[in-house]
Order: structure tokens, then C-alpha cells, then sequence
């Protein structure tokens, strides 16, 4: 039997031991499980208490069981639910006894939700949803996982695809009658029309997401700038417990040191970098290396400098990109001044930079509000966000080129706008997951867990 045949089964909750666990069965075979188990199903969709039992007769535990004859179940076939106390033993002994039914097997990661999706019970941008929601670490990431789950974005792209498909009958039966005389024409100006509206719309939805697909990774914010200036102490603010080992001696970070941070919603990780500056030491030297690296490639730098010194300028050089003069904008590097309350040589703070004493937690309340505008600004429109994924941007863009260039060949030769408009609904149809997407779904649903 092939594997797609075969009955599947997961612990669907968390890692024993717990006070509930939840075993799932999805298949032909999900009936013949539950009656093994449990005698004759209850009615459908009707919570019923059970002593399970072993084909040798002994008890296994007082559960409840659920019954969801397909195709009105979460993945479209028959599903049957065990609902057990959570301990070691009970699992052990209800996976094993469902083990011996034959046709039945343990399921993969994701594999319940990948066969949702191929019985058409959600599309591939729901079960995105879905993965970014049992990933979701903030509320924001949260609401915008949910969004996608209950289809934001496949709702809207169902409907362009459907308009894609009639302005190209409309096209196409322009060729059809290209020989009676003022047809062509009258077919023409209603889908010139309807393919315009749809052109706009999508090209709003894309201007108008920023950065709303990097929500799922967070902003990235590293904390660079010469050794010994509270890298390490101020990384410890903002996480608000001791992450980083602070010393006074110059050179003691030697490695990049992450953590996640939730700031008003907003998943950011904060990087604590090794002090940057001329070594010998081979060692703080790989780690000045990788400072400068992850410093380059973070969304933004927080440049620390002691006190009323000049940063350094050739060592800022590498890391500043446009806007990096105000923080508002979403320049790539600020210039924090740390140690304010040992009172040396302070001097006129600039626009644009922040005063702060990371030991004592003066202005760290305005660089952290600092940094939640930053990241509102960076991830753009993320609460009404349709796109949360670089696949489906690219498509959206790929649909939108098909439809710009349908647009300018179609009073030239509408066999080609045809064409471009059959490009445009089959790169929705990607998005959708029901054309051409073998080669994603493994990459996707493989990154969900065990029995989900």
C-alpha cells in the first residue's frame, strides 16, 4: 500500500508526562482503530467516555474518544481522537496496540496537515498560517499567522485568479471572432479594463506590506563598537536578566550572543558582538570577524561609544547604510552614548543619538521605545499584511510582471496578452498551492511537528 494510503497516527498534544494527551488517527482505517480500541464509534462529533483496551483484553486507560467520519474532519478523512491521561505508560501502551492494526503507521512531521491540504481543505498559504502560528513566539507574529490561517491571502488571490481567468476568455474570444469585424474590439475594452483594476490591486498590496514577511524572523539589531564600552551590560538590560559575562576587561565577548526579545509585539533579536579593534590574539581576532559580519548584515546597529567620544568613523564605514542619520527612517546604524552617569566629557548630544548608562539603566526606556517605532516602521503594515512569506511575494510579482506586460501587448497581438494572463493565473495558482508545487510542499511541511 502506498504510504499516502496508509492510516496515519501522532501524539497531537504536548510531550509526556502531562494531564491530558491527545492521539490522532486519520485514514481509511481510523474507524477499525477506534472500534478495536474502543468498541462501536460514538455519534460523529460527540465527545464519549471509553475504557480503552488491547487486543489481549486489558485495559489501557478511562479515556474519551471523538469521532470525525470524512470528508467533515480536519483532514478530510476519517479521523478519530483519544483523548488519555498524558503518562509515559498509557502512550506507550495505546501507540503500540494501534501499531498492530494493519495499514497503520506513525506520521510524519506535518503530514496531517499536508493531507488537508491536498483534500482541499485549506490552501497553501492557510497551512503557512497555520505553521507560523504554531511557531509564533509574540502577539503580533500571532495575529498575523491567524490572519493567514482564516484566508486573508488565499481569499483575495482565489478572486484575482478567478478575474485573471475571465478577462482572458474575454481575450481569447477576441481571437475566436477576430474575423467579424468590431468584435475583437468590443471584447478588448472590458478586459484592458478588468485587467488593469487587477494590476493596481496587487501592485497596492505589494507597495504597501514593507517589511510584513519578515515578521516571522524578527528583526535583527546588533550592539557593536570598540571593547569595554557595555555591549555585554547593555545587552543584560534589554533582556532584562544576565545573558552576557560583563568585565572590565577589554576583549572578554569572543563570540556573537543572541536573545530574543518581545518588544510591544515585535519579535527582535538582539546581537552582543566582540569588541571591534586592531588584535594580535587570533582568537578575539575570528571574533572581531564575526562582529563585523553580523554587525553588516543586521537591520540595525546600535554603535556604542563612551561617554562625548567620536565614534569611528572607519570602523562605522562598513556598516552604514542610507538613512542612517535618522533612527525614525530606519537608518542601519545609531549612536548610542553609554556610561552618562560617570559625567566624562559628555558634551552635546546629536540629533539622532541616545545618552544612556546601560549599568545604572538611565535612557534605556527611549532606546527601547526608539526601537519599537524602528520596528513599526520596518515591518511596514504587518497588522492588515497580506503577504508573510518571500514565496508568496515573488509570485504576487511574478502575476503582477505577467499582468503589466499582458497589458502592453494586448493591441498588438492578443494571442501574446493571452498568454502573459495564463502566466498570471498559473502564478496564483502556485500561491494557492493547486498548480506545479511538488517541489515547496516537502520544504514546508516538513518544518511542522509531529502530529499536526
Amino acid at each position: 500500500m502506498h504510504p499516502r494510503d496508509q492510516t496515519i497516527f501522532a501524539l497531537s498534544s504536548g510531550r509526556a508526562p502531562s494531564a491530558i494527551a491527545v492521539v490522532r488517527v486519520s485514514g481509511a482505517q481510523a474507524g477499525s482503530v477506534l472500534t478495536t480500541l474502543a468498541g462501536n464509534p460514538p455519534p460523529p462529533r460527540q465527545a464519549s467516555r471509553r475504557l480503552l483496551r488491547g487486543g489481549s483484553g486489558q485495559p489501557i486507560d478511562d479515556a474519551v474518544v471523538l469521532w470525525f467520519p470524512g470528508p467533515a474532519s480536519a483532514t478530510g478523512e476519517d479521523v478519530a481522537e483519544f483523548h488519555v491521561h498524558g503518562g509515559r505508560a498509557v502512550l506507550a501502551a495505546l501507540l503500540g496496540e494501534i501499531c498492530k492494526i494493519p495499514n497503520t503507521r506513525a506520521a510524519e512531521p506535518g503530514e496531517f496537515t499536508r493531507r488537508a491540504f491536498e483534500n482541499g481543505k485549506l490552501d497553501l498559504t492557510e497551512a503557512e498560517g497555520l505553521d507560523d502560528l504554531i511557531h509564533a513566539d509574540t502577539d503580533r507574529q500571532r495575529r498575523q499567522a491567524l490572519r493567514q490561517l482564516q484566508g486573508l491571502l488565499g481569499n483575495r488571490a482565489r478572486d484575482w485568479r478567478e478575474r485573471i481567468i475571465e478577462a482572458s476568455a474575454l481575450i481569447e474570444a477576441g481571437i475566436d471572432f477576430s474575423d467579424e469585424g468590431d468584435v475583437p474590439a468590443e471584447l478588448r475594452a472590458p478586459a484592458v479594463k478588468a485587467i488593469k483594476a487587477l494590476h493596481d490591486e496587487i501592485a497596492e498590496v505589494l507597495a504597501a506590506q514593507g517589511h510584513s514577511e519578515r515578521l516571522r524572523e524578527g528583526l535583527v539589531v546588533a550592539i557593536a563598537g570598540e571593547p569595554n564600552v557595555g555591549k555585554s551590560t547593555l545587552i543584560n538590560q534589554l533582556a532584562r536578566r544576565e545573558v552576557a559575562i560583563v568585565s572590565p576587561y577589554a576583549g572578554t565577548t569572543r563570540d556573537v550572543i543572541e536573545v530574543q526579545l518581545d518588544l510591544d509585539g515585535y519579535p527582535v533579536t538582539v546581537i552582543d558582538t566582540a569588541g571591534i579593534r586592531e588584535t594580535d590574539d587570533p582568537v578575539e581576532q575570528e571574533g572581531v570577524r564575526r562582529a563585523r559580519a553580523r554587525a553588516a548584515d543586521a537591520d540595525l546597529v546600535l554603535w556604542l561609544v563612551e561617554g562625548g567620544r567620536a565614534g569611528d568613523p572607519d570602523a562605522m564605514r562598513p556598516l552604514r547604510r542610507s538613512g542612517a542619520d535618522d533612527p525614525s527612517s530606519g537608518g542601519a546604524v545609531w549612536i548610542v552614548r553609554n556610561k552618562i552617569d560617570l559625567g566624562r566629557n559628555q558634551g552635546a548630544i546629536a540629533p539622532g543619538e541616545f545618552a544612556i548608562s546601560a549599568s545604572r539603566g538611565d535612557g534605556i526606556a527611549e532606546l527601547v521605545e526608539a526601537l519599537v517605532k524602528f520596528a513599526a516602521r520596518f515591518f511596514g503594515m504587518s497588522e492588515g499584511a497580506l503577504v508573510t512569506r518571500a514565496r508568496q511575494r515573488d509570485l504576487l510579482q511574478q502575476a503582477l510582471d505577467s499582468l503589466h506586460r499582458s497589458l502592453g501587448l494586448v493591441e498588438h497581438g492578443e494571442e501574446l496578452a493571452a498568454e502573459e494572463l495564463r502566466a498570471a493565473a498559473f502564478a496564483l495558482g502556485r500561491l494557492l498551492g493547486r498548480v506545479d508545487v511538488e517541489d515547496v510542499l516537502g520544504a514546508i511541511f516538513q518544518k511542522f511537528c509531529i502530529g499536526k
